[in-house]
């Protein structure tokens, strides 16, 4: 069985796979923070939940990285995990 890397690897040799990947790549970064916040808080989705008022699957939804979640909504996030969001717009690197 190939390892996770090894088929992110292999899948990403397509062009058309890595373009699509590519317009994603904003998303995927939202996901990565809010996951990363709520595992150094050492809290679970359902904890997360529960202080933004919400359902653990909607957690789970903002997680996914399939949409970008309102700067509200992150904003939730970051106070239930016990921290703020920054907001920072940087130069395209060409």
């Amino acid at each position: 069985m190939k390892s996770l890397k090894d088929l992110k690897r292999d899948m990403l040799a397509d062009p058309d796979t890595r373009a699509a990947f590519g317009a994603q790549a904003g998303e995927f970064a939202i996901a990565h923070e809010l996951i990363a916040a709520r595992a150094r808080a050492g809290l679970s989705q359902s904890e997360v939940a529960q202080r933004m008022g919400t359902s653990q699957s909607v957690v789970a939804r903002l997680e996914s990285g399939k949409r970008p979640p309102s700067m509200r909504t992150v904003e939730r996030f970051a106070q239930a995990v016990g921290c703020h969001a920054v907001l920072r717009i940087e130069p395209q690197v060409a």
